[in-house]
């Protein structure tokens, strides 16, 4: 039977690895994903097989925000750490995408670092028997996909449940659902949390998600709230309060657009560095990442210069030099992403910036766009030069941000992806230019500049 197994995983990985070769070849695409769809139907436990091939075990990171960038910060520590890293880069996040990246991979490694859609996260616990699960946070993101962060809580906690130790939760202490989803796990929990009043802000607050008690039912009250329902919080009618993190965000200092300096406490003591990525939200992304790599046995100072170098992934803040000018890509996709994205556009640059904001309302998006009028777009009233909109909504984000204050004779309306990089581009030399898109728009946008030879295809990177 072992033998029949053991010959039925190699098929499916020949099969899926030929299906992969085929895609590029046809250039269809990466093959990302399509490797593991073929490959679970030759043998649908291809991924608990490949998943025993991994010498330390598989990393999973799930969050609505800040997963991408978190599991790449991962796996550069663990390179930095000379380990042999299995890991997602080009961000195919449900059961097929992570199929085809194991199966794609050479194997034995050490370590498969993998991030995990939000709802795919049952599935891919179930079948790779993780050692180790990050837990970022939980907002609400494409309704029509997900449903409620109540139902993705409670999917997590009841196949976290199954785990045991060795298996490890790591979760975030400032976000309330995350924190109350490994309470009573028979997996043991360690917690992270930012730590510096300082960054302390009511950005958001109206669209937080989790407001209430998960033990009594009882609105939470907030000490500290850095965005959304971020933040240090506690329960007066019940008691509840807030985990201790076991690691801490104690300082951080943001640099402009260049990034942040950040002192990151852990058990073996303090770890001061600069991280060359903007925002709280990345400061947030490194703790996690850091308090990964810190459970895993990586020393602190392997982990602070894999941080120091590290490069921001596909379209989350990346820099990308268009016709000889510097361009910043910052994905959207819902009101607390989005929020925070403007929140830093607005503090980091000195110079009003021009923006294209390009909104697609394709599945893999999120067909209801409501989202856009949660988001503060107000931010850009005064901090903005020009705003060139473009997608399939183009005109819905236009009429949000005429009501954001955004001033007619700033705007530009161009639903064509190619024109409206153009128009972007006709803003002075001296101008910052950055991109905000949703995930089809990104890819779009990344095809223009792929066919002007900006860019290498984002599968490559």
């Amino acid at each position: 039977m072992a033998e029949r197994s053991d010959l039925r995983t190699t098929l499916a990985v020949a099969a899926g690895r030929g299906a992969a070769w085929a895609s590029r070849a046809l250039r269809r695409g990466g093959g990302t994903n399509i490797a593991g769809v073929v490959a679970r139907r030759v043998a649908p436990d291809v991924l608990r097989q490949l998943a025993r091939r991994v010498d330390r075990g598989v990393v999973l990171v799930a969050g609505t925000n800040g997963k991408t960038t978190t599991a790449r910060m991962l796996a550069a520590i663990l390179e930095h750490a000379d380990w042999r890293v299995v890991h997602n880069r080009a961000g195919a996040n449900l059961v097929s995408g992570v199929t085809a990246t194991l199966l794609r991979a050479p194997l034995p490694a050490d370590v498969a670092v993998l991030e995990s859609d939000e709802a795919a996260l049952p599935a891919i616990v179930a079948e790779t028997a993780p050692r180790l699960v990050v837990l970022h946070n939980l907002f609400r993101d494409q309704l029509d996909r997900y449903g409620e962060i109540d139902t993705l809580a409670r999917r997590w906690r009841e196949v976290l449940g199954a785990l045991r130790a060795p298996s490890l939760i790591l979760a975030n202490a400032d976000d309330p659902a995350v924190a109350a989803v490994g309470h009573g796990l028979a997996a043991p929990m360690v917690t992270f949390g930012i730590d510096d009043p300082s960054r302390a802000s009511d950005s958001g607050a109206h669209i937080a998600d989790s407001q209430f008690c998960r033990a009594c039912g009882a609105r939470l009250t907030y000490t500290i709230r850095y965005y959304a329902h971020i933040g240090v919080y506690h329960c007066a009618a019940c008691g509840l309060v807030r985990p201790t993190p076991r690691y801490r965000a104690s300082r951080i200092v943001p640099r402009d657009d260049q990034g942040s300096e950040l002192t990151i406490q852990l058990p073996a003591g303090p770890l001061t560095f600069t991280l060359p990525l903007p925002g709280l939200y990345n400061a947030a992304n490194a703790l996690a990442a850091a308090a990964a790599a810190s459970e895993l046995g990586v020393a602190p100072p392997v982990i602070a210069a894999a941080l120091a170098q590290f490069s921001a992934a596909f379209g989350r803040l990346e820099r990308v030099d268009v016709a000889g000018r510097p361009l910043l890509l910052a994905l959207i996709k819902n009101p607390v992403g989005a929020t925070e994205t403007l929140r830093m556009i607005a503090e980091a640059h000195p110079v009003a910036p021009h923006l294209l904001v390009t909104i697609n309302d394709r599945h893999a998006d999120g067909t209801d766009i409501s989202w856009l009028w949660d988001a503060e777009f107000e931010r850009l009233a005064g901090s903005v030069a020009r705003v060139v909109v473009s997608g399939t909504r183009a005109a819905d984000m236009a009429v949000r941000l005429r009501y954001a204050g955004v001033a007619d004779e700033r705007l530009v309306v161009e639903p064509a992806v190619a024109a409206a990089l153009d128009a972007l581009l006709a803003a002075p030399a001296d101008v910052p230019l950055v991109a905000l898109p949703t995930y089809t728009a990104l890819l779009d946008l990344r095809r223009v500049m792929t066919a002007r030879g900006w860019v290498r295809p984002f599968w490559d990177d």
